[in-house]
C-alpha cells in the first residue's frame, strides 16, 4: 500500500522525557494508598469499583484484572455514566470506588464520584490537584491512572491478605519506572514499522486479552479513531472469533498486544489463526523485551503497563507518519456534547 508523504510540519515526536519522573512518582504515592486502602479494609470493605471513561476507565484494566484473579471481595468496573444512571446494588458504606481523570474534569467521572459520595462509599481518585474530580474524592491522588489504580489493587490485596510474592511486586515496582523507558526504546523500530505498514488502511483490528484488552480497545477507540480519524476497532482476542474474524482477510491490518499474563493462550489461538489467514497481521509482544529489574514471576502483572507506554509511542509514530497531529479534534472539547 501506498503511504502518506511526511513532512516535517509534525516531525516524530522524541520519546516522552517524562515518563520515568511521571512512573517513579506514581510508585512513591505507594505507602499513603496503602495506609488510605488499609483504613477501608479495617472498617469492612465489601465490593471495589473501578469507575472511568474513555482512557481513565481502560487504564483501569490492569488493576480490575489482578483484583478478578486474587481479590477475596468482588471487584467491578463501571463506565462513569453507567454509574450514574444505574446506581450499583451492592455500592455502599463498604465500598471502596476508584477513579481516574486525566483533567480532573471529565464532567461524567465528577459526576461519578459525587454518585458514589453519596452512597457512603469510600471514594479514591487520580486527578490533577485542586480539579473538580479532586475536590470531589474524599482522597485524591496526582500519579499516573494505570498504575495509580493498579497501586490501589496491590495495597487491598495486601491489606487482605491476598498471597502474592510481595518482595518481588516491590521489586518490580522499584525498576519499573526505567523498564518502560527502556521498553520503549527497545520497540521503537517495531513500532515505527506498525505504523508505516498501517498508516493508509481504510480499517484496523486491535487485539488484546486480559488486562491487555484495554489498549486493544483504547489502541482503537482513543489513539485510531478519536486521535487519527482512522476507522477501526478493539476486540477482546477471545470475542475475535465470535464474529470479527470472518471479515479479515490476506489484506487486513491486524494489531496485537501480547502480554504474559494468564490470558496469553488466547493471543497465542489468535496468531495461529491470523498466520493462516490475515498474514499483514503484527504482534507486540512483551515477551520480547527486556524489562531490566522486574522479577520474572510478576512481568504479567507489569505487562499491561508497558502497552499502556508502547501504544502511546506507537500513536505518535502515527502522528508523524500521517502528518495528523494526535490533539487536533472534531468535536471533543469544541462541542456541546
Amino acid at each position: 500500500m501506498s503511504q502518506p508523504a511526511v513532512t516535517e510540519q509534525l516531525p516524530l515526536k522524541p520519546i516522552d522525557a517524562d515518563t520515568v519522573e511521571k512512573l517513579t512518582g506514581t510508585v512513591a504515592e505507594r505507602d499513603a494508598i496503602r495506609e488510605v486502602v488499609a483504613a477501608v479494609v479495617e472498617k469492612g470493605l465489601t465490593s471495589v469499583y473501578w469507575v472511568g471513561a474513555g482512557g481513565s476507565l481502560i487504564c483501569s484494566h490492569p488493576a480490575h484484572y489482578l483484583m478478578l484473579q486474587h481479590a477475596s471481595v468482588p471487584s467491578f468496573q463501571v463506565q462513569s455514566d453507567e454509574l450514574n444512571c444505574s446506581q450499583p446494588a451492592l455500592m455502599g458504606e463498604h465500598s471502596l470506588v476508584v477513579l481516574a481523570s486525566y483533567t480532573g474534569k471529565t464532567k461524567e467521572t465528577v459526576a461519578a464520584a459525587q454518585t458514589a459520595a453519596a452512597t457512603g462509599a469510600t471514594v479514591i481518585a487520580a486527578a490533577k490537584a485542586d480539579s473538580p474530580l479532586a475536590q470531589a474524592a474524599h482522597y485524591s491522588f496526582v500519579g499516573k491512572s494505570d498504575l495509580f489504580e493498579q497501586l490501589v489493587a496491590y495495597a487491598v490485596l495486601e491489606a487482605t491478605g491476598a498471597d502474592l510474592d510481595w518482595d518481588a511486586v516491590t521489586a518490580g515496582l522499584e525498576a519499573l519506572p526505567q523498564a518502560v523507558r527502556h521498553s520503549i526504546e527497545q520497540a521503537e523500530p517495531q513500532l515505527s514499522s506498525i505504523a508505516a505498514d498501517f498508516a493508509a488502511d481504510d480499517f484496523t483490528y486491535v487485539l488484546g486479552s486480559g488486562p491487555s484488552f484495554g489498549w486493544a480497545y483504547g489502541m482503537a477507540m482513543c489513539f485510531l479513531q478519536e486521535m487519527q480519524w482512522k476507522q477501526a476497532a478493539g476486540y477482546n482476542s477471545g470475542e475475535f472469533f465470535q464474529g470479527a474474524f470472518e471479515m479479515v482477510n490476506d489484506t487486513s491490518a491486524v494489531l496485537l498486544w501480547h502480554g504474559q499474563d494468564a490470558s496469553r493462550p488466547m493471543g497465542d489461538r489468535a496468531i495461529s489463526f491470523l498466520t493462516k489467514y490475515a498474514p499483514r497481521y503484527r504482534v507486540v509482544d512483551i515477551a520480547d523485551l527486556d524489562l531490566p529489574g522486574v522479577p520474572e514471576q510478576v512481568r504479567g502483572q507489569f505487562s499491561p503497563i508497558v502497552i499502556a507506554a508502547l501504544a502511546n509511542r506507537l500513536a505518535q509514530h502515527y502522528e508523524h507518519i500521517r502528518q495528523h497531529d494526535l490533539e487536533t479534534r472534531r468535536y471533543m472539547f469544541k462541542v456541546e456534547y
